[in-house]
């Protein structure tokens, strides 16, 4: 009974200590779907009468548990399915995607702007420790997969406008840009699209994201990247051999790129032996696994909420990071290294690729990624153009004495 009681008294210590850490540094998670729970229950209209954030009858997040949950930051997916296999290069394909993009990007806004008093839209890193001080939510966008592109990197462009900071260069399919982890091998890693992609993110300060993404993906995009990389959302294949892992040998290279590894609650991901139900205890093993393989510089947080029916055991909903950071210094992980897993690392990786997009843009082999397409005019008007501005120049002309 007296251990009993001690191991309380100890639980209890870790997590007062927990929450005192989540009250100076913003917990800050790398992927909640929460949007397109929202999205998909309130059939995306904001002006229902039963549209209430703060008990949301479905998922894992809502803001009384992002209050409950101490959630400093969050990147919010925009996530939305990828076109029917066999049609990758087909831009009508993706016309829905871009669609359907744009109002989950336009809806992650409605919220923001309905709900000022706990959230708001950060662009930078002293605005997330501005957001953060008052008291709300800091908020970022991604989007998971260059299927939501449409094909066009003038829409990629467009979205880092609109507040996207990541781009997941694949889903569970693979596109004209890179080959998905779980999707047929096209490309043998990146297409020329797709290294075109990787330099016009770094150019405009958009985080490359390689959740998702098969390793050689993975070990081409470490090697051309001029900015650090994120995986927004996995965990350790040594631990738990699943494909959707990041193996030591890019972790070695992640360590290299000086990005982070942002660690997953999906069971599939956690679970030390197929059938065993993973737990918190998990979760941490794999924040633990990645701290002392790479260093804890390099390791963040990416839960996948409300992209999963139930979380591991003791980590089910937002409102359950205090006790994840209690159980991390339970396990011997220090307030310093804490303090950079739960946010200090991604602010890091952000402002390092802001810099780096200031770089990139002075470097003249750095030109703007382009859409092409077959002029728009017949030879006719062309001619009629050409011509044209032949005349108006030579009536321009001063004329000669």
């Amino acid at each position: 009974m007296a251990k009993d009681a001690t191991l309380v008294d100890e639980h209890h210590a870790s997590l007062e200590t927990a929450k005192r850490i989540l009250r100076e540094i913003p917990l800050i998670d790398g992927h909640n779907d929460w949007p397109c729970n929202i999205r998909g229950w309130f059939t995306n209209d904001v002006t229902r009468p039963d549209f209430d954030l703060n008990e949301v009858p479905i998922g894992q997040t809502d803001f009384m548990r992002l209050r409950s949950g101490m959630v400093g930051g969050q990147f919010w997916s925009a996530y939305v399915s990828c076109p029917p296999a066999g049609q990758e290069s087909s831009d009508e394909a993706h016309l829905v995607p871009l669609r359907k993009t744009l109002q989950q990007i336009d809806l992650i806004h409605l919220i923001i702007e309905l709900h000022p008093k706990n959230l708001c839209l950060a662009r930078n890193v002293q605005e997330v420790w501005e957001i953060f001080r008052s008291g709300r939510t800091a908020c970022f966008i991604g989007i998971e997969g260059l299927h939501q592109i449409g094909n066009s990197f003038s829409a990629l462009r467009i979205y880092r406008s609109l507040g996207v900071r990541y781009a997941t260069l694949t889903h569970n399919r693979s596109n004209i840009y890179a080959d998905s982890v779980t999707g047929s091998k096209i490309h043998g890693g990146l297409s020329e699209n797709g290294r075109k992609a990787v330099r016009e993110m770094n150019r405009i300060g958009m985080i490359v994201d390689l959740s998702h993404t098969s390793e050689d993906v993975q070990e081409q995009v470490l090697s051309i990247s001029r900015a650090p990389v994120v995986f927004s959302h996995s965990s350790c294949y040594s631990l738990c051999p699943h494909p959707r892992n990041v193996s030591d040998r890019i972790l070695d290279s992640l360590q290299k790129n000086r990005g982070i590894i942002m660690i997953c609650f999906l069971q599939e991901l956690v679970r030390r032996a197929e059938g065993v139900a993973p737990n918190l205890v998990d979760v941490v093993d794999h924040i633990i696994y990645a701290g002392e393989k790479i260093g804890y510089n390099h390791v963040g947080i990416g839960s996948d909420f409300d992209g999963m029916l139930r979380g591991p055991e003791g980590l089910d909903e937002v409102s359950d990071y205090p006790e994840l950071v209690a159980t991390m210094l339970q396990k011997g992980i220090s307030e310093d290294q804490v303090r950079k897993v739960v946010g200090l690392n991604i602010l890091r990786v952000i402002q390092e690729v802001d810099d780096a997009a200031i770089t990139v843009k002075l470097d003249k082999n750095f030109t703007p990624a382009c859409d092409t397409f077959a002029s728009p005019w017949t030879a006719e008007e062309r001619r009629m153009i050409s011509d044209e501005g032949e005349n108006r120049r030579t009536r321009n002309e001063p004329a000669q004495n």
